[in-house]
């Protein structure tokens, strides 16, 4: 039991610092007045080629082979990851980041089902009852934002939801396959699947580059291979349920880089979600410990 508990603390550790890197997205793509195809490219390039080395680095010989047998379960993790990050930056782009989280939000329920129709993995009526209460403080954050929302914007955001909940998963289920490896894949394939579309695709500047690469390393790379590790040793939909501190954290970014401050609704929502996954946090680390 006790290492049990141990992987549970690690694993909640790794998934909120990926959804801290994760966070940092809309900071990023403000920054950079390129089309989507390109930042997707150079992205994806780097994230890539950073995940990829940190496997080797961290793992030498053994890192590298794993780049080499990702077997189904990575291809089928790699391939929902790349579709994805491919819809979540035009997402961001289309419409306010208000919109994209409200859809992203019902990540955990989707998430949870998902586990239990494939895995049998019932989530606990807390890990339930508090994404329902996450929800609810991200619908304050963005209520009134829908009225005037682009279509094109929110069905992306249903793709970005559908895919990560089905990576999540599968991440889950093929336990024994590399997955990091999996996510340095499903960068190269962003990267691959960019190329016809950009529009300014070598027509990027030295201070673009250095963007896109701290975005790659900080927001791809970092989320990615963080929450790789951290989704083996959760639930699935508790795991999806900690990721949403996303949310929250969006705004905060802008505001520190650009002063924007956030409305008294995101002030509301964000607390309410934090409150929600902590909450989450304190009440099965006590069940692991009494169990």
């Amino acid at each position: 039991m006790p290492d049990v508990h141990s992987q549970h603390r690690t694993g909640i550790a790794l998934v909120v610092v990926a959804a801290i890197a994760w966070s940092t997205a809309p900071f990023f793509t403000r920054l950079l007045h390129l089309d989507s195809w390109t930042i997707l490219f150079w992205r994806g390039l780097f994230g890539g080629t950073f995940i990829a080395l940190f496997l080797v680095v961290a793992q030498g010989g053994r890192g590298a082979k794993n780049l080499m047998r990702l077997g189904r379960g990575g291809a089928l993790v790699a391939c929902f990851s790349a579709v994805a990050m491919l819809a979540f930056i035009p997402a961001l782009q289309l419409t306010s980041t208000a919109n994209v989280a409200i859809v992203i939000a019902a990540q955990p329920f989707i998430t949870a089902a998902i586990a239990w129709l494939w895995l049998r993995e019932a989530p606990s009526a807390a890990t339930m009852l508090a994404s329902l209460i996450a929800f609810a403080g991200i619908a304050i954050t963005v209520s009134g934002a829908l009225a005037a929302a682009d279509l094109r914007a929110i069905g992306l955001a249903v793709l970005v939801m559908l895919a990560f909940a089905v990576m999540t998963v599968a991440m889950r289920r093929h336990k024994d396959t590399p997955m990091v490896a999996a996510a340095a894949f499903a960068n190269v394939i962003g990267a691959a699947v960019s190329v016809p579309f950009a529009d300014n695709l070598l027509a990027v500047s030295a201070t673009d580059i250095g963007t896109l690469a701290m975005f790659g390393l900080c927001q791809v790379a970092l989320g990615l291979t963080c929450f790789s590790l951290g989704v083996r040793l959760l639930p699935s939909g508790r795991a999806t349920l900690i990721a949403t501190l996303e949310t929250p954290l969006m705004p905060f970014w802008v505001w520190l880089a650009f002063s924007e401050l956030p409305s008294g609704r995101a002030l509301a929502g964000g607390a309410i979600v934090m409150t929600a996954v902590i909450a989450d946090i304190i009440g099965n680390d006590r069940g692991l410990r009494t169990g």
